[in-house]
């Protein structure tokens, strides 16, 4: 049974009747799910995850304006639901918020991933922002908001970034495409230095998976689930596919094989290209990823953002 799941079956067998019967006069100002850090929350658990952090139990999302009243009491009965449902242990409960399960104020769960207690408020705040955290604050299920505070953030941030944002960061990442890929790599692979090649690589394609997450309004997740997560993105499923081909490839010794790595680089390159072209981004016909960087930061109309190096953020 996947985390998610598990959780919501708890929820349903315990955690419902608990705050129906102990908290009944809150009961539809307490936010219910499985939300933030894990692979469960993610949908992407399976037995190899299980060996560390993985544990049946749900999240309690409550407004600040009830903390002194409420936050102790709700941690208390979280405590005390049973210590292991169908087989699965529960991770003892802290007070001092640092579960991933348990009772939270909504201000601080959020705080966790965007530096706020919601959504971040300035566009560099957005800008600065990772985007494995949004991931995280937006990943999951929500089983139960009656008062909706909860989801109104999420809602929010789940609009992804703000478009100066979006293609600021886009122009940061064709740049570092630009430099990595189609530059770096070639000189890295004649003189022979396959160690800084792979850095080159690896920098391309980074950068070119967190170009298709914007590409198609979305955050990326921490790397080791991007790949999978790009996979169930919407558009340009194409270019994923040919990422994750290069760098599972690895630097070829020498000879044919790095001709054809440089020609596989050139290959997504031009459908990033094309890409950025269908959306509006840049209307040039170069082979070269960074004229298109400054076409897209020309297209920024918040002029602090606009005079950001280009390779910021």
């Amino acid at each position: 049974m996947k985390g998610q799941e598990l959780s919501r079956r708890f929820y349903e067998e315990y955690g419902r009747p608990m705050l129906r019967e102990q908290f009944g006069a809150y009961e539809d100002q307490i936010a219910v799910g499985i939300v933030g850090e894990g692979s469960d929350c993610f949908g992407y658990d399976d037995e190899i995850s299980r060996d560390h952090d993985f544990e049946a139990g749900f999240c309690l999302w409550i407004p600040e304006r009830l903390e002194h009243e409420l936050e102790f009491k709700l941690s208390r009965a979280y405590g005390k639901l049973p210590e292991e449902f169908l087989g699965v242990a529960r991770a003892q409960a802290s007070f001092g918020g640092t579960n991933r399960r348990g009772v939270m104020l909504i201000g601080e769960f959020y705080s966790r991933f965007t530096g706020r207690p919601g959504v971040p408020e300035t566009l560099m705040e957005w800008l600065y922002t990772p985007e494995y955290s949004l991931a995280c604050a937006v990943n999951g299920q929500v089983f139960r908001d009656d008062l909706g505070e909860f989801t109104r953030i999420r809602r929010e941030l789940e609009a992804g970034y703000p478009e100066d944002v979006r293609r600021k960061k886009m122009a940061a990442r064709t740049a570092l495409m630009a430099q990595s890929g189609q530059y770096n790599l070639e000189r890295c692979l004649k003189r022979g230095e396959r160690g800084a090649a792979a850095l080159a690589l690896s920098e391309f394609v980074q950068n070119g998976l967190s170009l298709l997450f914007l590409l198609n309004r979305r955050y990326m997740p921490y790397y080791k689930w991007a790949f999978r997560a790009a996979g169930e993105l919407p558009e340009y499923g194409g270019l994923a596919e040919r990422l994750s081909s290069l760098i599972a490839g690895g630097i070829p010794e020498a000879g044919d094989g790095c001709k054809g790595l440089l020609n596989d680089v050139e290959t997504i390159c031009r459908e990033a290209a094309t890409a950025l072209k269908k959306q509006g981004l840049t209307d040039g016909s170069w082979d070269y990823l960074e004229p298109h960087a400054f076409e897209i930061m020309e297209r920024i109309r918040d002029g602090e953002m606009r005079n950001l190096h280009v390779m910021a953020g």
